[in-house]
């Protein structure tokens, strides 16, 4: 179960979401495309489903096949699958079913501001940042804040990561995800399961319940790391308003979109490995 192990931090954030979304549909409401556009590049989301490409890296450790050379078959393929375009598209697409111009209103006018312009641009940035360096620099920025005694800015970072996941769902987005990734290469004979998919996805879940005080602590790093050149008082604005209900409503889309993107390209790109690589048992 190597694989699935190491599942949990190739990929930090994911769900199944369509029924979600279809809750959420709102016919005759919906915001028209060129309003859609506009949301996308204001909020930053359109680089948000940009960063998904980023994920894409993490498929051949998610199956243990990391070292061999179905990495290399996997890298071809993602770039096709994961292309950017289509996935803004996708988003689009469902965007135009489920947002109401309300919500485009809500957040357009937050991120419209100044403030929220340079948050974005800083979002932007971290989206599609290196991640070479990220995790130690992300951890040196949250010691300092820690050994000055800023308890403070703890606090909002916190408050503001509580806010863009007010439902608690990072860890079922993670099972998710790797429960439709794992089970779509098993059935292209990329790998073979010793075990039904019940006890697949109570694995999954198991070790997504043992790492969640690491992720979260890793969460509180990054966004130290992310927001260090804002005061605590501008953070704290942030936070108010993304725990405003219009935003809340905003956040709990566009999270679905952007985890039911990356659970499809997931799949899309497992099916076409059938008859590339040998299978390996999990």
């Amino acid at each position: 179960m190597t694989g699935l192990r190491r599942a949990a931090t190739a990929l930090t954030m994911a769900l199944s979401a369509l029924v979600l979304l279809a809750a959420m549909a709102v016919p005759g409401r919906a915001a028209n495309r060129e309003d859609l556009e506009a949301f996308l590049q204001v909020t930053g989301f359109d680089v948000a489903l940009e960063s998904i490409k980023l994920s894409a890296a993490g498929g051949p450790q998610m199956l243990g096949l990391e070292g061999s050379d179905f990495a290399t078959t996997w890298t071809i393929l993602t770039k096709d699958v994961f292309d950017v375009k289509t996935m803004q598209d996708m988003g689009l697409d469902i965007l135009e079913k489920t947002i109401t111009e309300e919500d485009l209103e809500v957040a357009q006018d937050f991120y419209g501001s100044e403030l929220g312009k340079r948050l974005v641009e800083t979002e932007n940035t971290s989206h599609l940042a290196e991640r070479a360096d990220r995790a130690e620099n992300a951890a040196a920025e949250l010691d300092r804040i820690l050994n000055e005694g800023e308890t403070d800015r703890i606090a909002v970072l916190d408050r503001l990561n509580r806010a863009v996941d007010s439902s608690d769902s990072s860890e079922r987005s993670i099972v998710e995800i790797q429960f439709r990734f794992l089970t779509a290469a098993r059935d292209a004979g990329v790998i073979e399961f010793k075990v039904d998919d019940e006890a697949l996805r109570q694995s999954l879940l198991t070790q997504a319940e043992a790492m969640r005080d690491a992720n979260k602590a890793q969460a509180l790093a990054n966004s130290a790391y992310t927001y260090r050149d804002f005061t605590t008082q501008e953070l704290t604005t942030y936070a108010e308003a993304l725990e405003q209900p219009g935003m809340q409503r905003v956040y709990e889309l566009m999270n679905a979109v952007q985890y039911e993107i990356m659970a499809n390209r997931f799949e899309e790109v497992a099916s076409r490995l059938h008859g590339i690589q040998p299978s390996q048992d999990l």
